[in-house]
């Protein structure tokens, strides 16, 4: 997560802060399994640089995290130049050991971090992948983030749709998008639409339905299971989704993730 977040009375975890230190420590092994994590990075590569689109030469990745699409990103584009900006120290630790030619930021776009003078307006692509849902002003963090990005930069930003579950208010999940939303709040942060749509009907749909019947005991078992090896059933249910994420449609009305390409003013 690249922006501070304050309890919120609305979800049930409000009496804490959200500690992202120890969610990325407890996390970013089920993080890295998780079928909907990888489909939504896909969707996240086709999305930066589609078919006969120059591809990314600084690519600015917003809420980084422990480091997965940064891992990923490498991988498609070696010669891009991966800065990540992410308000966990352990993220940043995370992330910079599977990309250690990458360069990891921890800051707090909230609280008015700037970026370095040779990092300020320099961003050619970016991505912002389920970030603005876990805080309270989505906007401002976008116009921070705006600081490090060139007037042109191509902007993905995904966020989830649909209702929310146990696990999402548990992780600080402060609201869901409608792709209405996400437009109207890309505008509002300086940012030209191209398009903003519901990815993902109906597999996607499917496996949040199952999220959000697990309830709180999803919760329990994600905080339990720590690096213990994945039981052979939820192994298999996340690979059988892995497999029907390919099917869904990468663009569409229905689907309940939310994404957006936008270009900086």
């Amino acid at each position: 997560m690249a922006g501070e977040v304050r309890p919120d009375a609305a979800h049930p975890d409000a009496s804490r802060p959200d500690d992202w230190d120890a969610h990325w420590a407890q996390y970013d092994a089920g993080a890295a399994r998780n079928p909907a994590q990888r489909w939504r990075h896909r969707l996240l590569l086709q999305a930066l640089a589609p078919a006969g689109a120059p591809a990314p030469v600084r690519l600015l990745d917003v809420g980084s995290g422990q480091g997965d699409f940064a891992a990923l990103a490498r991988r498609a584009w070696p010669a891009a130049d991966i800065l990540g900006l992410e308000l966990s120290q352990t993220g940043c630790r995370l992330a910079a050991a599977k990309v250690p030619d990458a360069a990891f930021r921890a800051v707090d776009l909230l609280a008015g971090a700037v970026p370095e003078p040779d990092r300020a307006g320099r961003a050619t692509h970016a991505v912002c992948s389920e970030v603005l849902e876990h805080v309270d002003d989505p906007a401002a963090l976008l116009r921070a983030a705006g600081a490090w990005m060139a007037p042109g930069c191509r902007l993905v930003v995904t966020v989830p749709g649909g209702p929310m579950s146990a696990f999402d208010r548990h992780i600080g999940h402060r609201r869901h998008f409608a792709p209405a939303d996400l437009s109207a709040l890309l505008d509002a942060a300086g940012f030209a639409v191209e398009r903003a749509d519901g990815a993902g009907f109906p597999f996607f749909n499917l496996y949040r339905m199952v999220v959000i019947a697990r309830g709180r005991r999803l919760v329990a078992d994600v905080a339990s299971g720590g690096d213990a090896p994945v039981s052979p059933l939820a192994g298999l249910v996340m690979d059988l989704f892995g497999r029907l994420f390919a099917l869904n449609p990468s663009t569409g009305r229905l689907g309940w993730q939310v994404t957006a390409v936008a270009r900086k003013r």
